[in-house]
């Protein structure tokens, strides 16, 4: 990248960046759900799951995200240490496109077995990280692998909960990551998981971001790849190599915008 369009390009992404990364983000943002919540776990809870459910329009996810959490009277950890097998029968009927009920039992499942042990979600993903890990990758892996290691865990939740291994993008995790570690003045991003450099955070790479850092020359791999991802993130890298996942609030709000 010549100096000049270096120069140029970072200040277009650091104006797009401080633009967005606004705390009215929050409104219009599938990330309101975590937000209407104070305790450390019931954030994890509610960021990981709402994540996961992050397909379609926003409007859809935060709907779909209320009525799920409400079905847990709006109290998630509390639910997954003290419900009875009988309270289970209300998430029977809960779908959002191919989240199904069985995947929503699974997961209730695994956050009932985990919360009983741990006190922070964080510890799950951390205990995967190796030694000089410059990325989430080995975090991501690990976490997949834990997470479907219950017995009887449905074959078809997999889809789910995304993998490296399997050349995902992860966009779904990348987004997790990004609100809990990511820390700055702007209370958009909580950064309550103090033990993740956002040196380490990889990109959420969706149909916005992709378009955008494909109109700026950021992203040249055609394929929509684990590979793609680490691409871009390096790019972003020599931009801020301390938080380069920052600038997703600059590549998104410029999609939002119809950039490109």
């Amino acid at each position: 990248m010549q100096d000049t369009n270096y120069t140029q390009l970072k200040s277009f992404l650091e104006e797009a960046y401080h633009r967005h990364n606004q705390y009215q983000f929050i409104e219009n943002d599938p990330i309101q759900i975590p937000h209407s919540y104070s305790q450390l776990q019931d954030i994890e809870i509610t960021a990981f799951w709402t994540s996961m459910l992050a397909w379609g329009q926003r409007k859809t996810i935060i709907n779909k995200s209320k009525e799920l959490f409400q079905l847990m009277d709006n109290a998630p950890h509390d639910f997954m240490l003290n419900h009875k097998e009988s309270d289970l029968k209300a998430f029977e009927k809960f779908k959002h496109r191919t989240f199904q009920p069985i995947d929503c039992l699974y997961f209730i499942e695994f956050f009932s077995d985990f919360y009983k042990k741990n006190k922070s979600l964080e510890f799950a993903f951390l205990k995967h990280q190796q030694e000089g890990d410059e990325t989430i990758e080995n975090m991501l892996i690990g976490f997949h692998n834990d997470f479907f290691a219950l017995p009887f865990a449905p074959q078809r939740t997999r889809k789910h909960v995304a993998s490296p291994i399997k050349k995902s993008t992860c966009k779904k995790l990348c987004m997790f990551f990004r609100w809990m570690v990511r820390q700055d003045n702007q209370g958009v991003d909580f950064g309550l998981w103090k033990n993740i450099s956002p040196s380490q955070l990889l990109i959420p790479l969706d149909v916005h971001v992709r378009r955008v850092a494909t109109k700026l020359n950021l992203l040249q791999r055609p394929q929509n790849d684990f590979k793609a991802v680490i691409e871009l993130t390096q790019e972003l890298y020599q931009f801020d190599s301390k938080d380069p996942v920052k600038y997703d609030f600059a590549l998104f709000g410029l999609g939002l915008e119809d950039f490109a």
